[in-house]
């Protein structure tokens, strides 16, 4: 155990702080990155999945996925749970911290990667995309970060709050314009939670490899990327758990981009 695992359980009493991790489909995902980072540096994990928008993009479901996942964090000493939950309904973040409670414990950091991501312009965006970008990317950020805000019950100072967002609008307005919301959801927290010690920042990691590109698109990002390569699940994933340590505590209502210098 190293300097931060030990912080970090002495933060929690005596056991393995618990971070809820969103957006766990995807053994090559970001927030499967983030939730084998975070169990490797002492935290238990629960995480949350929902097949059905798995299905409807074109990598499609990855069969045997959370058992996976669930098997990769166990290797690393953390208790797990699985939540599957379709955050387009106001009622799953409350059923979700319900669930992460009544089996693992109190949530002690909260890291969404979940996201909607269908794109669509300003001519050919429908109002029901729109209303489900807005309901899954914004408005269950909000109600997964209030629902924590009620019920966080950590040390004054071992609260942390990571959401992921993107810059990205042209061609894919719903998604775009729904991450500038969470962003706004997001750093108001920072503010809002000050009197429970708990920070709250952003992180856009730019363009990622998760298997979505196609050959024009990585060609693209590559050649905008300084570094000569595309981001990875992991890069995210070592920002995250910095933010989430003892050591990344004083960093507080920020959106970070860590993107290579893509521009």
């Amino acid at each position: 155990m190293n300097a931060t695992d030990e912080n970090q359980v002495a933060a929690s009493g005596g056991s393995r702080p618990l971070a809820l991790v969103t957006g766990v489909g995807r053994t090559v995902g970001i927030g499967a990155g983030v939730a084998r980072q975070l169990a490797s540096s002492g935290w238990d994990i629960a995480f949350t999945y929902w097949p059905p928008y798995d299905q409807r993009m074109v990598w499609g479901v990855e069969q045997g996925a959370t058992g996976a996942i669930d098997s990769a964090l166990t290797v690393c000493g953390a208790r797990t749970t699985a939540i599957e939950a379709d955050l387009a309904d106001p009622e799953a973040p409350a059923r979700i911290f319900q669930e992460a409670e009544r089996r693992l414990g109190s949530v002690t950091a909260l890291a969404m990667c979940h996201c909607e991501s269908v794109d669509s312009g300003l001519l050919d965006t429908t109002v029901e995309s729109f209303d489900r970008h807005f309901a899954v990317n914004a408005r269950a950020v909000w109600l997964l970060i209030r629902e924590y805000g009620l019920r966080f019950r950590g040390a004054h100072g071992t609260g942390r709050i990571v959401s992921l967002s993107s810059d990205h609008t042209v061609g894919n307005l719903p998604y775009g314009a729904s991450k500038g919301a969470l962003d706004r959801i997001t750093l108001a927290a920072a503010q809002e939670f000050a009197h429970l010690g708990v920070t709250a920042n952003v992180i856009n990691p730019g363009p990622t490899d998760t298997g979505w590109m196609s050959p024009e698109v990585r060609e693209s990002c590559l050649a905008r990327t300084p570094l000569g390569r595309l981001g990875t699940p992991r890069d995210t994933a070592h920002l995250v758990d910095f933010l989430c340590s003892p050591q990344g505590q004083w960093i507080n209502g920020q959106l970070l981009s860590s993107n290579g210098g893509c521009v």
